[in-house]
C-alpha cells in the first residue's frame, strides 16, 4: 500500500543512519594538502569519481575540520588510497586533537610531483588534486578537483577497508 505522497516524512535519526551508512564497506584514505606552512592530514572515507572528461574526483568534508579550511586556503590536495599495512597512519590521522603541526613527522611520505602536496609512501594509488568548484552540503562540503597527478604503483596488497566503525581488509 502506497502511504500519501503529501503526509510529512519522519526524520531520520542522524545515529540510525551512522549506523546503516557503516554496513556499507569503503576504502580507507589520506587527504592531504598544504597550507599556513604546513601539512595538513586527514583520514577519509568519502571520495568518489565524478567525471572522466575532464577527470575529477570529489571528498565530503566536515565544514568545522581543520582540513576543511586548510583546503580552501590551498586549492590543491592529495588522496593516497591505503593498504592494509597502513592501519597506524589511518588511526594516527583519525585521531581528534592530534597536533596540527607535525602529523606527518611519523607517517613516511614524499611530495607530489604536479603539486607538492604530501602523498604517502606504499599507497596502493595516489591521487593529486586541483580544485574546481566546492559545494556546501548539510555540515559538509563537497569539494571536488581535477586530478592532474597520479600515481600508481606496480605492486598490490590488501586494501584497508572501514566497515561497521571498524578498520578491516580486502584482499
Amino acid at each position: 500500500m502506497v502511504e500519501d505522497v503529501g503526509a510529512e516524512p519522519v526524520p531520520v535519526d542522524p545515529q540510525d543512519y551512522r549506523r546503516a551508512i557503516g554496513r556499507f564497506a569503503t576504502g580507507v584514505t589520506v587527504a592531504t594538502t598544504f597550507a599556513g606552512q604546513h601539512d595538513h592530514a586527514m583520514t577519509a572515507n568519502s571520495i568518489t569519481s565524478v567525471s572522466l572528461e575532464p577527470v575529477l574526483m570529489m571528498i565530503s568534508v566536515e565544514q568545522s575540520a581543520r582540513w576543511h579550511e586548510a583546503v580552501l586556503e590551498a586549492g590543491v590536495w592529495g588522496i593516497s588510497v591505503l593498504a592494509q599495512s597502513a592501519r597506524p597512519a589511518a588511526s594516527w590521522l583519525s585521531t581528534p586533537g592530534r597536533p596540527l603541526h607535525g602529523q606527518l613527522d611519523r607517517v613516511p611520505h614524499h611530495r607530489g610531483a604536479a603539486t607538492g602536496v604530501a602523498l604517502l609512501d606504499g599507497a596502493l594509488a595516489a591521487f593529486e588534486c586541483r580544485t574546481t568548484g566546492v559545494h556546501a552540503a548539510g555540515d559538509h562540503s563537497l569539494v571536488v578537483g581535477e586530478v592532474v597527478g597520479l600515481e600508481i604503483p606496480p605492486r598490490v596488497e590488501p586494501a584497508l577497508i572501514h566497515f561497521r566503525g571498524r578498520y578491516g581488509r580486502l584482499d
